[in-house]
């Protein structure tokens, strides 16, 4: 770390460059955004590198800066960043090099491991997955401090990889402000939703989110709705999510086991979707299927805060969200005549769904991330937010 005396320790700006593959959508972008806006608003430098995407345009609009490299091409000549980097970190002089995802991570590491420990940056780096176990992933594991954003990301790392460096929980956050309880959609937007949707009026909507992939459970999806049908003819269920390209046979597979269970006219395909919150508030149930553990799932999360029922399988980061606010809507995995029963129950009497704990709060993330740089750089660089 550079010399500095106490009241330079205390008063100057930090310089954070975040890496990552594209700023298109997704989790891992939606983290880089948030702490983004957080770090500027502190009067930070915020810095991010990645091939572009559309929401390069919200990220420079909240004062981050934006550099446009193929960082995340998974190409040999990738590596050839790994100078331009080092001269870039020293031309930008970046406090924290904080990477997202692996193949980012190479170069970052590269470019970081050949500079002077005495003044480079400090390195930090954020699990966002239950990546695959190999070299390649352990690159996630040589940062000076690690990020695990749930506790079932902590421990698979700790199991799987035995790290040297500390590894931190910050469990990802929502906005209570926004994600409260009583939410109603404006009028202009149920209007539009009832024109371009008017069968599912007087419906009762059992929502499953998640782009189309055979890993988010839309088979298991498809014979609980027509599971509930037999018992409430008014359960409409609705999948919210595209799909690209590479999955248009899975998605036509979809389309035939619906005819197939005489389900189509009670499933419905909204393809991608920016206002999940108003479909999720107006919805009687949101599930969570993934046949696989989820690093954290905000999805699940947003649905409980706005206080509408989730039932989920009981594994992943899903075993922590229900965990905390509904434990009765956790079932085993692929255990569909139980999953039935619970979405059935919650149908008829709405459970009391807990209170947003604090470790799920988008402030507490933010301000957990800042702490993890702070203690790196051993300063104490929390700044009043500039107007």
């Amino acid at each position: 770390m550079r010399a500095l005396d106490q009241a330079d320790m205390v008063s100057r700006s930090l310089a954070v460059l975040q890496l990552l593959p594209a700023l298109e959508s997704g989790g891992v972008e939606r983290g880089t955004l948030e702490v983004g806006r957080y770090l500027v608003e502190r009067g930070h430098r915020s810095l991010v590198m990645s091939a572009g995407g559309r929401l390069v345009e919200q990220l420079t609009g909240e004062r981050s800066r934006h550099f446009g490299w193929p960082i995340g091409e998974k190409s040999l000549r990738t590596l050839g960043l790994v100078p331009r980097l080092r001269r870039f970190l020293v031309e930008q002089k970046v406090d924290i090099l904080h990477v997202r995802s692996r193949l980012p991570a190479w170069v970052g590491y590269l470019a970081w491991r050949g500079m002077d420990p005495a003044t480079r940056p400090h390195l930090v780096s954020t699990f966002h997955g239950f990546y695959s176990v190999n070299p390649y992933s352990a690159i996630m594991t040589k940062a000076e401090h690690i990020i695990a954003v749930s506790d079932c990301i902590a421990n698979h790392i700790a199991e799987e990889y035995r790290p040297q460096a500390p590894v931190t929980t910050i469990h990802r956050g929502i906005d209570p402000g926004e994600y409260r309880r009583g939410f109603r959609p404006e009028d202009h937007w149920q209007g539009q939703w009832a024109a371009q949707y008017p069968h599912l009026q007087g419906k009762r909507l059992v929502t499953l989110p998640g782009r189309i992939t055979r890993l988010k459970g839309h088979h298991d999806f498809i014979e609980i709705i027509g599971r509930l049908k037999a018992m409430m003819p008014e359960i409409h269920g609705l999948i919210v999510g595209g799909y690209e390209p590479r999955r248009s046979r899975y998605f036509a597979e979809l389309e035939e086991a619906i005819r197939g269970r005489g389900l189509a006219s009670d499933i419905t395909f909204t393809g991608n979707r920016g206002d999940l919150k108003e479909i999720m508030s107006i919805s009687a149930l949101v599930l969570s299927l993934s046949s696989r553990p989820e690093s954290f799932g905000r999805t699940a999360l947003e649905a409980l805060a706005l206080g509408v029922p989730v039932v989920a399988y009981d594994h992943g980061g899903a075993s922590e969200i229900l965990g905390a606010m509904l434990p009765a809507g956790l079932v085993g995995l692929k255990d569909l005549p139980r999953l039935v029963a619970v979405s059935a129950g919650f149908l008829r009497q709405a459970p009391v769904i807990g209170d947003l704990p604090e470790m799920f709060i988008l402030e507490t993330m933010l301000s957990g991330t800042l702490d993890v740089y702070c203690r790196l750089l051993g300063e104490p660089c929390a700044r009043q937010t500039v107007v």
